[in-house]
């Protein structure tokens, strides 16, 4: 089973991708570099798990294309 994100995570991941939608990529070290400059996260460990769930939803966002 996987972890289990919480609800703040996915709040602000689902705001980004809202915002930012063509900025993002889906590549976890291109997001990541982008929302340095967005995001002011003072733990790494949180930013990392809010790029992630970013990349997720973007991942989600062109399997919903293309099917």
């Amino acid at each position: 089973m996987g972890r289990i994100r919480p609800r703040f995570i996915k709040r602000v991941a689902s705001e980004i991708v809202a915002k930012y939608s063509n900025e993002l990529s889906l590549d976890f070290d291109k997001n990541r570099d982008f929302l340095d400059d967005v995001l002011e996260v003072p733990s790494q460990s949180v930013k990392n798990r809010i790029v992630g769930y970013v990349t997720t939803l973007k991942k989600q966002e062109e399997r919903a294309k293309l099917s």
